[in-house]
């Protein structure tokens, strides 16, 4: 793994923040609690958790149009706000939730390989700590977070297997995948795909293994930076 940082409350308004540094990557994530659920869920007795993401316009080498100038998202973003939704969503009871919604907002400062998996590590802390303040408040009474969510990015670069990469190795990388995994070591989801390689299964499981080691460290980097 790259150096790791999680800096907590870094939002005065949200009810969950924080700053995730993994490398040079940089993703600020807020939790903001809604005492409503979509209609779909009305009167279902469950709670929902979704998620925005976005990259400011230098986050990246040079300056990009902002989305919402051209008047709509791009297929990259939503996909990407989809996959951490339902991410943050595998670790979550939504009936211990209770009616009510959690929005997690991640947004890109610095973008250099990996901000999708910066962005679901860190809008778990967020989600921790918004949960942690209906607790407190006594507005539900079981934890519904029922595992912490950690994600990383795994590929072959130049042959070799690799954990947690970055730009430069990930534009290169002949196969690549980002890895969701719960902390009690359940997968959520695994993205893969070969960019003018193959990889073999063995050379699967090697990554996959990477990533349960990258996961591990992570989970507790945010367990430390929640104590």
């Amino acid at each position: 793994m790259r150096a790791v940082s999680i800096e907590t409350g870094v939002s005065k308004h949200a009810e969950g923040s924080c700053l995730i540094r993994i490398g040079d990557t940089q993703v600020l994530c807020t939790a903001s609690l809604e005492e409503r659920v979509p209609p779909f869920l009305k009167g279902a007795g469950q709670g929902w958790v979704t998620a925005e993401y976005g990259m400011l316009p230098r986050s990246t080498s040079s300056r990009m149009r902002r989305e919402a100038q051209a008047g709509k998202q791009g297929g990259r973003t939503i996909e990407i706000q989809r996959l951490i939704g339902r991410s943050l969503r595998a670790g979550v009871d939504r009936q211990a939730l209770g009616e009510r919604q959690i929005t997690v907002d991640c947004d890109v400062i610095q973008a250099d390989g990996g901000t999708r998996c910066a962005a679901i590590t860190g809008g778990w802390v967020a989600l921790r700590m918004a949960v942690n303040r209906l607790m407190k408040a006594g507005d539900i009474k079981m934890d519904p977070l029922v595992s912490p969510v950690a994600a990383v990015s795994c590929g072959i670069y130049a042959g070799q297997p690799l954990l947690d990469l970055d730009y430069a190795e990930d534009s290169e990388a002949g196969v690549d995948g980002n890895f969701i995994l719960r902390g009690d070591g359940q997968i959520i989801e695994v993205q893969m795909s070969a960019e003018g390689a193959t990889f073999s299964r063995a050379q699967m499981g090697t990554l996959m293994d990477l990533a349960e080691k990258g996961v591990g460290e992570l989970v507790a980097a945010q367990q430390a930076a929640l104590a």
